[in-house]
């Protein structure tokens, strides 16, 4: 747990220094490196993988294969685990997709 919170310190420190439009990428390292479960090794790997899912939105995935694809590459089953990262990319990497993640998820129900 201190190394997560010394390696979020440090990609504080390093972008502190960015212009201003690369915040989003600090609210969404914050909010996918504080969450456990995801356990990227750095900074560059989380928002790898976010803008990986802001690709495949652009690409239109369909919602239920992106969150299936996202719990597959974290070995998980928890629906909220891969619906969170999801959110978490497209609201702060890819605003602009927002829209086409809400339309491919409209009438999405979990699975029983």
């Amino acid at each position: 747990m201190k190394r997560i919170l010394a390696a979020v310190a440090l990609s504080f420190v390093a972008l502190a220094g960015a212009p201003s439009a690369h915040a989003d990428q600090v609210a969404y390292l914050v909010n996918v490196t504080v969450r456990p479960g995801y356990n990227f090794p750095n900074a560059d790997a989380a928002l790898g993988y976010g803008y990986s899912v802001c690709d495949r939105v652009g690409a239109k995935t369909g919602y239920a294969q992106l969150v299936d694809e996202v719990k597959r590459d974290f070995n998980t089953v928890d629906y909220y685990q891969g619906a969170y990262l999801i959110n978490q990319a497209v609201n702060e990497l890819c605003p602009a997709q927002i829209w086409q993640l809400r339309q491919s998820a409209a009438g999405y129900t979990l699975p029983a």
